[in-house]
């Protein structure tokens, strides 16, 4: 028994949909961050379900692209969000205003 590839995309779209909530309402940079992983997720799987739905191994293949370049982002992410915090104190988005420089 197989799970119809449409229920996928609907996975897709509800944690697009997620993330992009997340993103939108909060204000603490690391879960604005944690929520722009689940949208990046979310997109690979998406590739991942159009490669298996045309047989083809090249969703496969983006999706090892799409997590190279998430663990790159989320390496130079923390790095920044470390910085800030030692800088600012905080890691509130509206605080990144006072910063001169």
């Amino acid at each position: 028994m197989t799970v119809p590839i449409e229920h996928g995309f609907v996975l897709v779209a509800l944690l697009w949909a997620i993330g992009l909530v997340g993103l939108l309402s909060r204000k603490n940079t690391l879960f604005m961050l944690m929520s722009m992983e689940i949208m990046l997720n979310a997109g690979a799987l998406a590739f991942i379900l159009a490669g298996s739905l045309w047989q083809q191994a090249d969703g496969q293949v983006i999706y090892i692209l799409i997590l190279s370049i998430a663990a790159a982002e989320v390496g130079l992410g923390l790095a920044l969000l470390i910085r800030l915090r030692q800088h600012i104190g905080d890691l509130d988005i509206d605080k990144l205003d006072e910063m001169k420089g």
